[in-house]
């Protein structure tokens, strides 16, 4: 497999942005695996812009399909004393495939006091828990192979369970730690929508916006709590919203996403 950490560090500046190369080992389908393409705009939006402030929130369309040889464009919207606004687009052959505005804030004193109301659920270890892909997997997305996924409550695709997943989910890459690694994580579930399947076919992410709330600490161990919950599912599209949280139970990630089912 291409390691994560391998991937980001042969993407290349050119004159007009930055350059990757997607193997198929991280493809979904006949396109990058959206979690990477989301990953590839935060990092070349840091490479861009490396005094940049943290990232404190991103939204990504997902246009089109794109794989192999991408090009990664990146522009300021707007930038403050304290904030950053850009546009990152993600480009393939038959043109923009991921388009993305990303924000970025510096940290501010404030009166109001801290608040977090984001509890995180009460689960067994990720080594008492099952995998989460049983059986001959090779009819599956090859990305979901960069992964390790663990079974920590929730219900599993094709099972007739509500569509919720409680996963505990990490790279299988060790040393992938870094911001646009935890943006790659927190998409690798399927959609929870999944669960309630008669029959398997093509499911497509359209949106996918995120807010970053928490980054891991020094004495990470890359495991990451992942619950996704389907609120809608109708006319072809699910709306889910995600959390994401490490193993000491702190907050990390908070997203929605619109997906579209073809079955």
């Amino acid at each position: 497999m291409t390691r994560y950490t391998d991937l980001v560090a042969a993407v290349a500046a050119t004159d007009a942005g930055y350059a990757a190369h997607v193997p198929d080992d991280w493809k979904q389908g006949r396109t990058t695996y959206g979690g990477l393409s989301a990953a590839l705009c935060v990092e070349a939006a840091q490479r861009a812009f490396p005094e940049a402030p943290p990232l404190r929130s991103a939204q990504f369309a997902f246009v089109g399909p794109a794989a192999g040889e991408l090009s990664i464009g990146v522009k300021a919207l707007r930038q403050g004393k304290s904030t950053l606004f850009a546009a990152v687009d993600l480009v393939g052959e038959q043109g923009v495939a991921t388009h993305g505005t990303l924000t970025f804030g510096t940290p501010r004193e404030s009166h109001v006091p801290a608040h977090a109301d984001i509890p995180c659920p009460v689960v067994a270890p990720p080594d008492q828990c099952e995998p989460f892909h049983k059986g001959d997997t090779s009819q599956a997305p090859s990305f979901i192979r960069q992964f390790d996924f663990r079974v920590a409550g929730g219900g599993r695709p094709g099972t007739g369970e509500p569509p919720e997943y409680l996963l505990w989910i990490r790279h299988r890459d060790e040393a992938a730690r870094s911001l646009s690694a935890l943006v790659a994580l927190a998409d690798a579930p399927p959609p929870p929508a999944m669960t309630l399947f008669r029959t398997f076919g093509p499911i497509s992410t359209m949106t996918w916006a995120l807010d970053v709330v928490g980054l891991p600490g020094e004495d990470d161990d890359g495991w990451r709590l992942l619950r996704s919950r389907a609120e809608t599912i109708g006319d072809g599209y699910s709306t889910q919203e995600m959390h994401l949280w490490n193993s000491q139970g702190r907050p990390l990630v908070l997203a929605r996403q619109n997906v579209a089912i073809f079955v």
